[in-house]
């Protein structure tokens, strides 16, 4: 009894937390865009809503907050985790997001960056139904994957012997010869520049799971070929696992890793335009 007690007091605290972070989300940027007078400068838009320097929540970080402070779900990131991206957030938002993965921290994600894009892909068709019961304004897509965890030793060693996977020449859209490459995602996934890039799915904890191999692979990928200015932030989950660690420094590179906390690895990945040739980016990703 004793140990389920702690339990529900840590969950709900947790919860309690995340609400408090989307509260305090709601009003950096009310002050980011205020200006000097943000503390003089309150409103009541049309629907009721106290509003600073002419921001109002949106309805998402509003459901967010009542969800998070009620529910006793929460996401699979510890609270120190979370903060990493809610601290880059803070600085990009609105931004492109797109995540790899789709469950009880979408609402949250979406919440965090508001007025920006914010697409989630995931695996299981069932999984997002689900979701999107609780979150009916969540951007989510099912994603196919061709690989399986049981190949991640030979997809690592072998995808240097495919032209098409090589760090001058790597591509995704239509890239069916690079099994590492996510070759059949929406369109709008490949039309937009993403600034940040959560990776936390799809499973790989059994054998028949397709792994994080394609997505971190095609993560860097993107990142590299950016066209806009300043890096792109790569966040990769459960770095305690070998295939994601293994895969997080064949492609996403331990140089470009600026800070880790728990399970939780956040690389800055700059443009490959931005490499110079001495650095060997035609041969190898790192």
């Amino acid at each position: 009894m004793k140990n389920g007690r702690s339990l529900s007091e840590k969950t709900f605290f947790i919860g309690v937390a995340l609400a408090g972070l989307i509260v305090g989300a709601v009003f950096v940027y009310s002050f980011i865009g205020s200006g000097k007078n943000y503390l003089l400068c309150s409103q009541t838009d049309g629907s009721g809503i106290r509003a600073i320097s002419g921001y109002s929540p949106t309805e998402t970080q509003l459901r967010a907050i009542l969800h998070y402070a009620t529910s006793k779900i929460v996401p699979q990131q510890s609270l120190g985790e979370v903060t990493i991206s809610f601290d880059v957030l803070k600085s990009r938002a609105p931004c492109n997001f797109l995540v790899f993965g789709l469950g009880h921290d979408s609402l949250m994600w979406t919440s965090l960056n508001p007025r920006g894009t914010t697409i989630f892909l995931e695996e299981d068709p069932k999984w997002v139904q689900t979701v999107l019961k609780d979150g009916p304004d969540l951007r989510a897509h099912t994603v196919p994957y061709r690989t399986h965890l049981s190949q991640a030793d030979e997809l690592l060693s072998s995808y240097r012997s495919q032209p098409l996977c090589s760090p001058s020449k790597a591509f995704l859209r239509g890239n069916s010869r690079c099994r590492l490459a996510l070759d059949n995602l929406p369109e709008e996934v490949y039309e937009k520049e993403w600034d940040l890039i959560m990776i936390d799915a799809p499973r790989g904890y059994y054998a028949e799971a397709p792994g994080r191999m394609a997505a971190i692979f095609s993560a860097a990928v993107m990142a590299r070929n950016r066209k806009g200015s300043g890096p792109t932030h790569v966040f990769l989950h459960d770095v305690d696992r070998r295939v994601e660690k293994m895969y997080a420094e064949e492609f996403l590179c331990r140089k470009n890793l600026v800070k880790a906390v728990g399970r939780l690895w956040h690389f800055e990945i700059p443009p490959a335009a931005n490499v110079s040739d001495g650095d060997g980016i035609g041969v190898s990703f790192c």
